[in-house]
C-alpha cells in the first residue's frame, strides 16, 4: 500500500476530501475576486491582500473547534460525569486524523460554508501581489 494514500501531502489531503463541486465553488469565487481586483488599484489590492493575512482558514477553525470541545467535555467530565471525558478523546482522534489525513467529521460542512485552507488564501494573495506588481523586479 502506498504511504501518499494513508498520508496525502499536506497541500492536498483537505482537497482531497472535499466535494468536487465545493472545491470548484471554492476556486471560481477565487478566481472572481482575481478578475475583480485586477480592475483595481494597489491601494485596493494592499487593502484586500491585507484582509486575506486576516481570514480563518480550515485550520484555525478546526483547531478552535476541537479545543472547546475538549474544554467542556474536561469540565463535564470533571463535575458531572467521567463518560464526558470520551467526547475530548473523540474530538482528540479527529483531530489527529485530520493532522495525518486531511478528514474529520466537521470538514465537509466548513467546506460548503466556504472556508478556504491556508494554501487556497495564499493562493489568493500571491495573484494580487503578482497583479500589484510586487515581483515586478524579479528576473
Amino acid at each position: 500500500m502506498n504511504i501518499n494514500c494513508i498520508l496525502p501531502p499536506a497541500s492536498k489531503r483537505v482537497k482531497i476530501h472535499t466535494d468536487r463541486k465545493v472545491n470548484e465553488k471554492i476556486t471560481d469565487k477565487m478566481l472572481t475576486n482575481i478578475r475583480k481586483y485586477s480592475k483595481k488599484n494597489e491601494t485596493e489590492i494592499a487593502k484586500r491582500i491585507e484582509d486575506l493575512n486576516h481570514e480563518s482558514d480550515t485550520e484555525r477553525f478546526l483547531e478552535a473547534n476541537a479545543a472547546v470541545i475538549m474544554m467542556i467535555s474536561t469540565f463535564l467530565g470533571y463535575i458531572r460525569d467521567k463518560k464526558w471525558f470520551l467526547l475530548g478523546g473523540a474530538a482528540g482522534a479527529f483531530l489527529l486524523q485530520h493532522a495525518l489525513q486531511g478528514w474529520c467529521p466537521p470538514l465537509p460542512i466548513l467546506r460548503r460554508l466556504g472556508i478556504r485552507t491556508p494554501e487556497e488564501i495564499y493562493n489568493e494573495k500571491l495573484a494580487l501581489k503578482i497583479l500589484k506588481g510586487d515581483y515586478r523586479n524579479f528576473h
